[in-house]
């Protein structure tokens, strides 16, 4: 890590060159790690620094963003240039009034030195856990062990300055069999969190109970979905639906609907970046302190979430949820993404179907098909299973789902009490926090050819 110090000393000099009415510098760096192991042997150990620098560039309202890997001085004053040269060329932004002002963020702990320090040799001891785990189970397993560190730091003009340093460590693991799959993961800022011989387990456990799957025809089924299912639906729910600009373009499933019942009595989505159950992070990347937002709350939908710039379109505040310059087009989205918890538990929701499917995770999912009905499409993977009379009784074989997450979200019957995390598309900063799910209704529209 490269600290707030010198940072600071390195983007503050290039900004003093003054070449616009405001400016602002934020910098990514990160040192990270990856084991990747197949068929129960490790093939590959890499590791990477690196580090970026946005400059954003205001003149009247015209916006200009440059970017450089460097951080030596001459560089970084060629970026700011460049910035302040595409702002003269660009149109006016009508919505654009002005870079946040500074503001306090509240101390959170994110670095956790253990994690920051681990080797390739101790991601090579988890993965050795796992795989002579999985052979007690006659399975062998493919998947990859990441650790490392990241340093956010935004300073601009007006007196923002925000620092943050952060680790995250994160383990999957696939268990096969002959023809069978299973899949567990665990993703933590502490590598001490991550219990590689628990998730090898749960992964194993799972292949074993999914040899030889049977067929079971495309339909309307009761479904207990895994957390890890659970959370892949909420990314893709996330993407088309919470942010800023599908608001405003009116093709996210909320718009026109805020006020409004969209979901089962028991759904209760929030952002909250703050929270240290999940990946918290105390401010974004325009330097606006986060805070929690409701999205959706019994049901009922509340409203997105909002940089400085698409708060101004939508006549509110920024919620800090702002993204790297160069994504600002793109809107606002949310980072630290729960799905409220109930009273039950997997296995508990499983007793409770007569008749119905146990789905570890999907894959391939796609949002784009209707946004504004929130239709999804995905298939199953590494862990299909039968249930009768409240009793997993063997695998199936994978299954295509397309549904309207709204329709099958609207007859949950169950949420377990405890949640897990999930990576997000970014997990330095962010994750998905979501319990397992019982839903009375989940359409699957075809088979796979696996």
């Amino acid at each position: 890590m490269i600290g707030a110090e010198k940072i600071n000393e390195r983007l503050s000099e290039a900004l003093a060159l003054e070449l616009g009415d405001q400016a602002e510098a934020v910098f990514l760096g990160s040192d990270s790690g990856l084991t990747r192991f197949a068929n129960s042997t490790i093939h590959q150990n890499v590791a990477e620094t690196q580090s970026k620098v946005f400059f954003r560039v205001i003149r009247g309202k015209k916006i200009g963003v440059a970017s450089t890997n460097s951080l030596a001085r001459g560089d970084l004053k060629r970026a700011y240039r460049l910035a302040a040269r595409i702002a003269r060329s660009q149109k006016e932004n009508p919505d654009f009034v002005s870079l946040p002002g500074p503001a306090t963020y509240p101390t959170i702990d994110t670095h956790v030195d253990t994690t920051a320090r681990l080797t390739p040799r101790q991601r090579a001891m988890k993965v050795r856990t796992v795989i002579r785990e999985a052979a007690r189970k006659n399975c062998t397993v493919a998947g990859s062990f990441a650790s490392g560190a990241d340093e956010i730091a935004v300073i601009n003009t007006l007196g923002v300055s925000a620092h943050q340093v952060m680790t995250t460590a994160s383990l999957s693991v696939i268990a096969m069999t002959g023809n069978s799959s299973g899949y567990a993961q665990g993703f933590s800022r502490n590598v001490d969190d991550i219990d590689a011989r628990a998730i090898a387990k749960q992964a194993a456990a799972t292949a074993a109970r999914c040899a030889n799957p049977e067929d079971v025809p495309p339909g309307d089924y009761q479904v207990v979905l895994e957390p890890v299912a659970v959370a892949g639906l909420l990314e893709w729910l996330n993407y088309i639906g919470f942010g800023s600009k599908a608001m405003h373009e009116q093709t996210s499933f909320l718009a026109g609907h805020v006020g409004e019942k969209i979901t089962g009595d028991t759904i209760t989505i929030y952002d909250d970046a703050n929270d240290p159950a999940g990946i918290a992070m105390p401010f974004d990347f325009e330097g606006v302190p986060k805070r929690r937002v409701e999205l959706v709350t019994d049901g009922v939908a509340k409203g997105a979430v909002y940089d400085s710039l698409w708060a101004r379109r939508a006549e509110t505040q920024s919620t800090g949820h702002a993204l790297t310059p160069d994504n600002a087009g793109e809107g606002a989205l949310p980072l630290n993404v729960f799905m409220a918890g109930g009273d039950s538990s997997l296995e508990r929701m499983i007793a409770a179907v007569d008749e119905g499917l146990l789905v570890t995770r999907f894959h391939y999912i796609n949002g784009f098909l209707d946004t504004p009905k929130a239709v999804l499409t995905g298939m199953t993977r590494d862990g299909l299973m039968r249930i009768k009379n409240g009793r997993v009784v063997g695998g199936a074989k994978n299954l295509r789902f397309t549904d309207s997450m709204l329709r099958a979200f609207e007859s949950v019957r169950g949420l377990s009490s405890e949640r897990q995390l999930a990576p997000s598309w970014w997990d330095a900063v962010g994750c998905i926090c979501v319990p397992a799910m019982r839903l009375g209704s989940f359409r699957f529209s075809g088979k796979t050819e696996f």
